[in-house]
């Protein structure tokens, strides 16, 4: 039986898919009885009746999205926040950077990783030969939690379907979780970054790298060659040669 944290992952997932399904058409998931018995039991099976709709592009999937957000309070963060973070870059982007939840600068601008530590990310993102505008950032929590703690299992329930709902929307190759928050909600599991890291994993289909948040770095300048050797190994998926002239975040 799973335990209360897993329980909730597993309810956040569900509501994440069926939203999905809604998106997609899906207007029901009738039982359907089939026509084999066995003995005084009936065969049952879920078929999802779809109603044809055209497909629509990666951007308006993300406009539905953050319309249904809204001004959103489906927990306790929606009462204290000055404005909800819901994500920026390229919707057709190959890559998508994930964070945690946003901080006192990205509250006030609504924007994800635009302090100090955005800006490393952006030196990161620009080494490895992108722009912020080539990429897709977010975070799994879209509302800046008080004193920038940690987002509780309540929070993270309420909000984290809709990041995934992003992620299919846009469908990238791949995905970096940026700092062990990020990583061990994605990949549900408490395993510590400096164990993740160096490594792809599976995310619905997706491959995804874990490596340390830039705040992180800010504070520990010599795990930078870390990531570096993690973003290296994201461009070596995409076919991308490392870059030999341009800076590097170990040396920014």
């Amino acid at each position: 039986m799973p335990d209360n944290g897993e329980f909730r992952f597993l309810l956040s997932a569900l509501r994440g898919y069926l939203a999905d399904l809604k998106e997609s058409g899906v207007e029901g998931l009738p039982y359907e009885k089939e026509s084999r018995e066995t003995g005084d039991e009936r065969e049952v099976s879920l078929q999802p009746q779809c109603v044809p709709d055209g497909e629509s592009s990666a951007s308006a999937k993300l406009e539905i999205i953050r319309n249904e957000l809204g001004d959103c309070r489906r927990c306790s963060l929606g009462g204290s926040r000055t404005n909800l973070v819901f994500g920026v870059g390229n919707p057709d982007a190959r890559l998508v950077f994930v964070g945690e939840a946003p901080g006192r600068e990205e509250d006030i601008q609504g924007e994800p990783f635009v302090g100090e530590a955005g800006r490393l990310l952006t030196r990161i993102i620009e080494a490895m030969g992108f722009s912020r505008k080539d990429v897709y950032i977010c975070n799994v929590i879209k509302c800046r939690p008080p004193g920038n703690r940690n987002p509780s299992p309540e929070e993270v329930e309420s909000c984290h379907p809709f990041m995934l709902r992003q992620i299919q929307a846009i469908s990238p190759e791949a995905i970096v979780a940026l700092g062990t928050f990020a990583a061990q909600t994605l990949l549900r599991t408490r395993e510590p970054i400096s164990r993740l890291r160096g490594r792809f994993h599976d995310y619905h289909g997706i491959q995804l790298m874990p490596t340390f948040h830039p705040a992180y770095l800010l504070r520990n300048p010599a795990m930078k060659r870390e990531v570096w050797d993690d973003m290296k190994a994201v461009m070596q998926k995409f076919g991308m040669e490392p870059p030999t002239q341009k800076q590097t975040p170990e040396k920014a």
